[in-house]
């Protein structure tokens, strides 16, 4: 038996709209480590970055600040590459004060040829290098990494970079489960450093739930891959392991028709994979 390192486990805030004390509030309760929310987030954004450490550590919680560029989620397609890197400038200076445990970024579009991406990336990591926090990147739709059969190059090509494995968008694009038995799935397994632990489908990035009858073939893929990046993870360390239960609305939790109401609870759901987690979903 293989133990896989003990993650650090935090709350998302995509889709939460209360303030900075209820998010500790329940994530304190739910029996998350810490807090996982975009950097423009309510919870923070009116906030002096040195009242949220405070909070933070009176609840002794952790923060993996998330940053995008390009407007959105879904990057404009009229926003250059230079507009990307401004963005990024700026947010990496405004997350430094912050004093998170990690950054993650969504950064890039998929639009871009190799010969843009390429050099795009090699400016990417060289501002990244310096950051006083282990920074990794996600594998989300839309952005450079939208797809597992794109992966192999920029691996090769950027020894530095780290990941973030949101496997749940492959699983769109490619229309099929990722598993460990694909060759992306074990190229990258070195390089990553954090996870957002929610599962897809082959028709969609988020299933009803994780443990309804009909998605257990989904969660023992991405479960199989999770704990593969666990024991990657140990060999290579780059900052601490981190992963964030990240079943979110927007679309992404189905909904039932004609009333728009969430087949499920979004706390619940994000709680109970959590739970799982910790209770040895990991261990081979």
């Amino acid at each position: 038996m293989v133990i896989t390192p003990s993650p650090i486990v935090l709350y998302s805030l995509w889709g939460f709209q209360g303030d900075l004390p209820e998010a500790i509030t329940t994530a304190a309760t739910h029996g998350f480590d810490g807090l996982e929310l975009n950097l423009h987030h309510p919870a923070i954004r009116p906030l002096d970055p040195a009242a949220v450490l405070d909070r933070l550590a009176d609840a002794n919680q952790q923060l993996v600040l998330e940053l995008f560029t390009g407007g959105d989620y879904v990057p404009g397609l009229a926003i250059s590459p230079e507009q990307h890197l401004q963005d990024l400038d700026q947010q990496l200076v405004r997350a430094a004060a912050f004093q998170p445990l990690r950054v993650t970024v969504l950064t890039g579009s998929d639009h871009w040829a190799w010969s843009v991406q390429q050099q795009f990336w090699s400016q990417v990591l060289e501002r990244v290098a310096d950051a006083p926090f282990p920074v990794s990147f996600e594998t989300h739709r839309s952005r450079s990494f939208y797809s597992p059969w794109v992966m192999a190059n920029y691996l090769e090509a950027f020894p530095g970079l780290r990941l973030t494995a949101d496997l749940s968008h492959w699983c769109v694009v490619a229309e099929r489960l990722m598993t460990p038995a694909l060759e992306p799935i074990q190229l990258m397994a070195p390089r990553v450093d954090h996870i957002h632990a929610r599962v897809g489908h082959a028709q969609g990035p988020s299933v009803g739930h994780p443990f309804a009858p009909e998605s257990q073939a989904a969660l023992k893929a991405h479960a199989a891959c999770w704990t593969l990046f666990a024991q990657r993870w140990s060999s290579s360390r780059c900052g601490p392991f981190t992963i964030t239960p990240e079943f979110g609305p927007d679309g992404y939790l189905p909904q039932l028709p004609f009333t728009a109401m969430p087949v499920a609870n979004l706390l619940q759901i994000n709680s109970a994979m959590a739970a799982w987690i910790r209770e040895g979903a990991l261990i081979t």
